[in-house]
């Protein structure tokens, strides 16, 4: 804001008086209006057509993946990002670990029950969005699990002959993705989604474009260190939710391991102790909802 500008201002302190109302009457809420998702109908289905966005500027790619924990013990929810995303141990990775490699199978379903969660985030341009048609036209962030971005895998390396490999993050030479959503046994399927043919997004109009591209979301930012909370304190929200007191002491059958430097990748025990990629109705924001209704 200029000097003038702020002089014309002088004595108008609207957007203050809301931000403090805001403030002093905060509403809680897991939207972000950044984000985008598809809505449902009343049968359990769901449809859009959206096109996936090249990385911003000074980004190496168009996608980053987010390892999360979310689940509920004897001292409440245990809701955080894991710190395996940044390549870092992480204590519930380790005392899963240790579940798994008892070799109890009652240990075993406690570490399927407390297994990462992973999620994929991109930017995307709504093309068609039946449901809210205000969306349309706009570029939103895009949080996906594995089965989407398998889909994703699939576009850019094709397994048979006849199919030709795209890149669906290309403006020119991408395609517009229908999105086709049905609820399976109470997860969201999203078998049935398809890409377009290749097309050139908004007619290949460069001034669209730019635009367009002006307003990508950065991506690195959700892999900065402050959406990350160090070992330590996450240790001992580890302790408070297994055992159920404030007591940093150590839970059953697990001692954490000292906090250390960045490490390789941690290596899962077994895929079904660990890896997941199905794909909740924005499954952290389901589990923080029932949290804060408890």
């Amino acid at each position: 804001m200029s000097f003038k500008d702020l002089k014309k201002k002088s004595g108008s302190f609207e957007k203050l008086q809301a931000e403090l109302e805001k403030t002093n009457n905060p509403v809680t809420s897991f939207a972000d209006d950044r984000f985008w998702k598809p809505e449902l109908d009343k049968s359990g289905n769901g449809y859009a057509v959206i096109r996936f966005l090249p990385q911003p500027t000074g980004e190496d790619l168009p996608w980053v993946r987010i390892w999360s924990h979310a689940f509920k013990g004897p001292g409440g929810w245990y809701i955080e990002n894991s710190l395996t995303t940044l390549n870092k141990k992480d204590p519930v990775s380790e005392y899963n670990t240790e579940l798994w490699n008892s070799g109890l199978e009652s240990d075993k379903e406690t570490a399927r029950k407390q297994k990462r969660i992973l999620k994929y985030y991109s930017n995307i341009l709504v093309v068609n969005d039946p449901k809210h048609p205000e969306n349309e036209g706009k570029v939103f962030l895009y949080r996906f699990g594995k089965k989407i971005f398998d889909k994703l895998t699939e576009a850019m390396s094709p397994q048979f002959e006849d199919e030709t490999a795209l890149n669906p993050f290309d403006f020119w030479e991408g395609a517009n993705f229908k999105l086709k959503v049905r609820k399976v046994d109470g997860y969201w399927n999203y078998d049935k989604s398809e890409f377009e043919g290749t097309s050139a997004l908004l007619d290949g109009d460069d001034a669209k474009l730019e635009d367009v591209y002006g307003k990508l979301h950065s991506l690195k930012k959700f892999l900065e260190e402050d959406n990350f909370k160090p070992y330590d304190e996450i240790r001992s929200k580890l302790n408070r939710v297994l055992t159920g007191s404030g007591v940093q002491g150590t839970v059953e059958k697990f001692t954490p391991t000292p906090k250390t430097e960045s490490v390789a990748p941690v290596t899962p025990p077994a895929p079904a102790a660990e890896e997941t990629g199905e794909d909740e109705e924005d499954t952290l924001s389901y589990f923080a909802k029932l949290a804060d209704d408890e």
